[in-house]
């Protein structure tokens, strides 16, 4: 008889072991889970602000060489008071393709003298930063787009206040912008730059 209440005691030992462990086991399952979701939820937050913002940088395909289009070097007389500072800038386009870089040849005087105009209207201490520098690769880039129907706007040239970034941003939110179009000219890269 007094192997009966020891097999009743083992007994109780094992379902107390066995809910334990299926405790650990829900409590594993649900933690994965929650760390799951807030995955699934942070990777597709991160892709939704991608999509708001259209992307700056044009992919190459791999498979073919990026192709240069080197202009003559330039020199131009700043926009400083006195007129006695002058650039010289050399300036290298890239294009699309090959077939593009023909096509830009032959608006290259178009392209050469609005370059020669964005250039004038600087002054020497904008150009010594790296901040003017980048200002006028966007308003050279803007200026090779034009003869292939790119606008003259200086939407991208104005300088917007923090406050007005994020309502541009804010009313964009709700509109999906169309993708940007596409000019045989996707860089600008500089040769030479000296100011003198």
């Amino acid at each position: 008889m007094s192997a009966k209440p020891e097999a009743a005691a083992g007994g109780d030992k094992a379902p107390a072991k066995s809910k334990k462990m299926l405790i650990i086991i829900i409590a594993a399952v649900v933690i994965l889970a929650l760390g799951g979701g807030g995955a699934f939820f942070y990777i597709s937050k991160q892709r939704a602000s991608e999509d708001e913002e259209p992307a700056k940088v044009v992919h190459h395909d791999p498979k073919t060489p990026p192709v240069y289009l080197p202009m003559d070097i330039m020199v131009v007389n700043l926009g400083d008071p006195g007129g006695d500072r002058v650039a010289q800038v050399g300036v290298t386009l890239e294009v699309r393709d090959a077939k593009a870089s023909d096509t830009v040849k032959a608006f290259l005087p178009t392209i050469r003298s609005g370059i020669l105009m964005q250039v004038s209207q600087r002054t020497a201490d904008e150009l010594l930063t790296s901040v003017g520098k980048e200002k006028l690769v966007k308003s050279i880039l803007k200026e090779a787009s034009i003869p292939f129907g790119g606008s003259h706007d200086d939407e991208d040239e104005e300088e917007l206040t923090e406050e007005e970034e994020a309502a541009k941003k804010k009313k964009k939110k709700g509109k999906k912008a169309p993708p940007p179009p596409e000019y045989p000219v996707i860089g600008v890269h500089f040769s030479s730059f000296i100011v003198q």
